[in-house]
């Protein structure tokens, strides 16, 4: 059951939170900012100068293929050089490619040897990873190992994560991401949602209080916000045990059954309507838009003329600083709202857990 009234009473809040999550989770900034001296201290830079044959996105379990999903999405079809997404690294890499990994498994075998054999085979190697364990040893004399400078529990990579491939897709001239920017915006949002804050100016408690007792369906305006949609579909999995279906929005209108039950719920026909009596199940459609632009403003019109009752998380209302900067924010409030929710709920460790009697 949820107890929405600890998400407003800090000293339960912080007793239920007994590992520290929404602490952890408010590092992603200085998780950003230290990923990006740790890159500059390695010199990615220069190593990264010159244009690789292709792009090689190396997605282990963890957050790591979010991280893949957003990084693509910001590439965009517009990308000079091809861009594979893998789980180990297809055959034909060599001299001529560029590869990034990330893992918080510092004994993830299949990674270590994945690394191994594209480092041995000339090609340009990015490591975010443990600086122990057998992956960090396969980087050793061969590829650019990047430790986690900021200590956070495992499954709290994704801003460093993110932050590193960023670092070496600017210098590959194929991103042009201000990192500092978006360490600093991560920041200010870790701020407007810290704990201290009540639930009606606080959008990660505001947004965890949406989606409770409610099936999120988490359908993307644009690209880069349908990859935002699916790292929050894992950590609302993760934290909260929520369920959520997430797609672009125009794959969204092919589901006819889900999409009209999503109508419903948005059209606000009858407002005395009891939503136990439903028999299709409780649904909170969130759209979420990224980009800015015509093409952009045309599809939340079009998405908005459909599901009049929707709720839009657009970051961009709220900040500057381009794509990269929106979605890493829309990121973190998703993993702060999990958080949020999965203490509400008793999932990670709140009221609903049960105890022994003593």
């Amino acid at each position: 059951m949820l107890d929405d009234s600890l998400l407003d009473d800090r000293s339960r809040l912080d007793d239920a939170d007994t590992r520290g999550l929404l602490r952890a989770a408010a590092r992603a900034g200085a998780q950003v900012r230290a990923t990006a001296e740790a890159a500059a201290d390695l010199d990615v830079k220069r190593v990264f100068q010159d244009r690789p044959r292709a792009l090689v996105l190396v997605t282990r379990p963890g957050v790591a293929p979010a991280v893949a999903k957003l990084v693509t999405a910001l590439l965009g079809p517009q990308c000079p050089v091809p861009v594979v997404v893998t789980d180990d690294v297809p055959s034909w890499v060599g001299a001529l490619d560029v590869v990034l990994a990330h893992t918080e498994d510092a004994g993830d075998v299949v990674l270590a040897e994945a690394v191994d054999r594209a480092a041995r085979r000339g090609a340009r190697v990015l490591l975010t990873a443990e600086p122990d364990g057998p992956v960090a040893a396969s980087a050793a004399q061969h590829a650019l190992l990047v430790p986690p400078r900021v200590p956070v529990p495992q499954g709290f990579g994704f801003a460093r994560g993110f932050a590193a491939w960023v670092v070496a897709l600017n210098a590959l001239r194929l991103l042009d991401v201000d990192v500092q920017q978006v360490a600093d915006e991560l920041d200010r949002e870790a701020e407007r949602d810290h704990p201290m804050h009540e639930s009606f100016v606080n959008p990660a408690k505001s947004l965890a209080l949406r989606v409770a007792d409610r099936s999120p369906l988490l359908w993307g305006l644009d690209d880069p916000a349908t990859a935002v949609a699916a790292h929050g579909a894992g950590v609302l999995a993760c934290y909260a045990g929520v369920v959520s279906d997430v797609a672009c929005y125009p794959q969204a209108l092919s589901r006819s059954v889900l999409h009209r039950r999503a109508v419903r719920s948005t059209s606000g026909a009858d407002i005395f309507a009891d939503p136990e009596d439903e028999q299709d199940g409780l649904v909170r459609v969130l759209l979420l838009a990224v980009r800015q632009g015509r093409q952009a403003e045309f599809a939340r019109r079009a998405a908005m003329e459909t599901l009049p009752g929707a709720d839009v998380l657009e970051p961009a209302e709220e900040v500057t600083g381009g794509d990269a900067v929106c979605a890493a924010l829309l990121a973190l409030r998703f993993e702060l709202a999990a958080l949020y929710l999965g203490l509400a709920a008793g999932t990670l460790g709140g009221p609903g857990l049960y105890a022994p009697a003593v």
